[in-house]
């Protein structure tokens, strides 16, 4: 279920047997955001998302958690990219582009944005393991990668995040959704200058 935007916002719906998803996003917010997904760790990483790209977002989540995280923070991520999407709108006027390197104690993580409507993900760097670690009890390290493959793939851009060095599981997680905020900031941010759509094809 969409409803229509206003400004630069969306409210998108989803619902299936494995979970039902509400997401409401402001592109030109102030990093205020409201996150109940049921997963703490999930729950940490979207809000450090919302505080560091400030993109107000109000996220609610239940889902089959009894089973495992995994439906409940994938399809979070789902309704998420397609928010974004619909927030964007024709991506009139954006920059388009955006990086950032983000440093957290011995992580560092590098995220690189296009707003490109062309959805791609590359993901490196994550050390060996990193995967099946147990962050915060319910959340594994894998999920950091089904979530950055489910926001890019339907929000429609293309998104290279890279590991450059981290030990601590917590730690190089956070590295990479703070490095994604920071990108996704510069990206969707308005450029006075750009006229239009920000590509010689003349859409995105």
């Amino acid at each position: 279920m969409t409803t229509p935007s206003s400004a630069r916002t969306a409210s998108m719906s989803r619902e299936t047997s494995e979970s039902k998803v509400s997401v409401d996003i402001n592109l030109d917010g102030t990093g205020r955001s409201r996150i109940e997904t049921t997963v703490p760790f999930y729950d940490h990483m979207l809000t450090a998302l919302s505080k560091h790209s400030l993109i107000d977002l109000d996220i609610r989540c239940s889902g089959d958690t009894h089973v495992d995280v995994h439906h409940t923070v994938e399809d979070t991520a789902i309704v998420l990219g397609e928010a974004l999407k619909e927030a964007l709108g024709d991506k009139s006027g954006i920059r388009r582009f955006g990086q950032a390197a983000v440093p957290l104690d011995e992580a560092l993580a590098r995220a690189v944005v296009d707003i490109s409507g062309r959805p791609f993900l590359v993901h490196t760097g994550e050390p060996e393991g990193f995967e099946f670690h147990l962050i915060g009890g319910h959340f594994t390290g894998s999920m950091v990668r089904h979530v950055l493959e489910a926001l890019s793939f339907h929000a429609g851009i293309c998104l290279h995040m890279n590991v450059v060095s981290g030990r601590d599981p917590h730690h190089i997680a956070e590295a990479e959704f703070k490095a994604l905020a920071r990108a996704l900031r510069e990206a969707v941010e308005s450029d006075p200058r750009v006229e239009g759509i920000p590509s010689t094809k003349g859409a995105l």
